[in-house]
């Protein structure tokens, strides 16, 4: 018996068979390439508790070595890959990544996989798998997790564009209804004197593209610079825009946003498939990118948990635990159709990353304001389909954070005591949603898409103001739920069973804390109100 010739099962790699045609049509010549993610050399202290960790910061040197991958690990993989003819494609120690290349025939060999090219009943292509993948008995304990053999569409973006009151279907600009981001960030009293200045703001996109003339119009709109927005290519990810009604609103949604409420950050877009490779990837690129070093990230796209293998909800929280250690704050949308999260199956369900306890998770409001002063602020749920994310984790424990925060039992069994959702709020209706521009059109959006880099641009602020990131800010906000303003009206039950979680006083599974104050939200961070 000769080395690696004996394949176990990875646990948590299994996946069900996909709700699609199979087709006869996957080439066993086609190339592709896997991502092997490798486990730490040692373990992380949990970082979820209620202690200060914002002065516990690691710098990516001193990560990469204490809690990167083991270098003897990497080149047992490498060895692997030489003995089933795989190509070394890249490898990082801090990303805890090695980068596989072979053709399917080769991929099916190495991993016990059997690889199949499936058609959705609209349409859509992809190539995937059933069952557990196998890896090297040897290697059985080092591996977290292997990506891309199945490459079907992973996540959905968190945005909904204004057309006669709700819905996520292109219309014209309307009226009376929406709200700049600078007009938002007045309204919730973000920090003035200050615009991001010396920090980077990542932006995860899995779709789409940008157009600098659109950047520059939106901002000469506004009587702003137009930030510095760099593209940066993942998995052969591209900035690569089409129309208005695709993945575009997105993207130019999250960089105006940030945008105008930080203009002087750089804002840096990762670009990748959206695939549960691509995603994992863009995010382990962004954390540990040595060159813009971004101080915040924002996440628009997800998927509830379900929908996720147990490999990949490790392997993402891992990487935002990363995040946390390195100061990094990591903000994500809760999702957009309410507890049903599109799921469709009776029971209440949240949206991942959104739940991983080292995100923000940012859910949705209703904003109705009168001038410079808010009116009413109330949950928001125009629709079944139109409604902010939000409930109990069934992938993750209640953190130590929310251990005071009076976080209910899951709807669905009335037991479970799992991660709340979401942490913060902002508004989201696009009845009441955001003037944006996307491929020469202007036009109101809205979603918790919206909410994240609304939230990743306040952090920005408060970071040049502290002169360094405030990073894992969740122990903080936690101990001063003053500095946000509680929202109590609304709900967003939205499954057939009409299960859901209402708003209360304090925290609750619709808005979580509630809307931040921007200024009090400073000064619980260490930052000054002022410049």
């Amino acid at each position: 018996m000769s080395a690696f010739d004996q394949l176990v099962p990875l646990p948590g790699s299994e996946k069900s068979a996909p709700e699609a045609t199979p087709l006869q049509t996957l080439d066993p010549n086609e190339v592709l390439t896997v991502t092997v993610r490798i486990r730490r050399k040692q373990p992380m202290a949990p970082l979820v508790s209620t202690s200060n960790p914002v002065e516990n910061v690691v710098s990516r040197a001193a990560y990469a070595g204490r809690f990167g991958a083991d270098p003897a690990v990497i080149k047992q993989v490498e060895a692997f890959a030489t003995t089933y003819d795989l190509s070394l494609v890249d490898q990082s120690a801090a990303r805890r990544t090695v980068l596989l290349r072979g053709t399917v025939a080769q991929m099916e060999r190495a991993f016990g996989v059997l690889l199949t090219n499936y058609r959705t009943a609209d349409g859509i292509e992809f190539r995937g798998r059933t069952g557990p993948i196998n890896v090297p008995m040897e290697l059985v304990d080092a591996i977290e997790g292997v990506f891309g053999l199945d490459n079907r569409p992973q996540a959905q973006a968190h945005f909904q564009v204004l057309k006669n009151g709700v819905g996520a279907h292109i219309a014209p600009l309307a009226t009376n209804v929406s709200f700049t981001p600078p007009q938002l960030a007045s309204l919730y009293n973000f920090p003035t004197g200050v615009t991001g200045k010396g920090q980077s703001i990542a932006i995860i996109e899995l779709g789409g593209g940008f157009r600098k003339a659109d950047i520059t119009t939106y901002f000469a709109g506004l009587g702003l610079k137009p930030p510095t927005v760099v593209a940066v290519s993942v998995d052969g990810g591209l900035n690569a825009p089409s129309t208005a009604d695709g993945a575009d609103g997105e993207v130019m949604l999250d960089i105006e946003v940030a945008g105008a409420v930080a203009p002087g950050a750089t804002i840096v877009v990762y670009f990748a498939p959206n695939t549960d490779q691509g995603f994992l990837d863009a995010i382990t690129t962004a954390i540990h990118d040595t060159k813009y070093k971004p101080s915040v990230i924002s996440i628009s796209w997800g998927a509830a948990e379900k929908n996720w293998t147990p490999q990949a909800l490790t392997s993402f929280n891992q990487a935002f635990q990363a995040a946390a250690a390195l100061g990094i704050t990591v903000c994500a949308a809760a999702g957009d159709t309410g507890s049903d999260d599109s799921v469709g199956d009776g029971k209440a369900h949240v949206d991942f990353p959104s739940s991983s306890p080292f995100v923000l998770a940012c859910g949705g409001t209703k904003l109705t304001a009168s001038g410079n002063s808010i009116s009413a602020e109330v949950v928001w749920h125009e629709s079944k389909t139109s409604a902010t994310g939000g409930g109990i984790s069934d992938a993750f424990d209640l953190p130590d954070y929310q251990q005071k925060s009076h976080v209910p039992p899951s709807v669905n069994d009335k037991k479970r005591k799992g991660r709340g959702v979401p942490d913060v709020a902002a508004v989201a209706d696009p009845a009441t949603g955001y003037a944006v521009r996307v491929d020469g059109s202007n036009l109101i959006i809205g979603g918790t898409s919206a909410v994240a880099p609304l939230m990743a641009g306040l952090i920005a602020l408060i970071n040049q103001q502290r002169g360094k990131a405030v990073g894992f800010i969740h122990p903080i906000i936690y101990a001063n739920p003053k500095a946000f303003r509680d929202i109590t009206q609304g709900n967003n039950s939205t499954t057939t069973g009409n299960k859901g979680y209402t708003a209360v006083a304090g925290w609750d599974a619709c808005t979580g804390l509630g809307v931040p104050d921007g200024k009090q939200l400073a000064t619980v961070l260490g930052g000054s109100t002022t410049a």
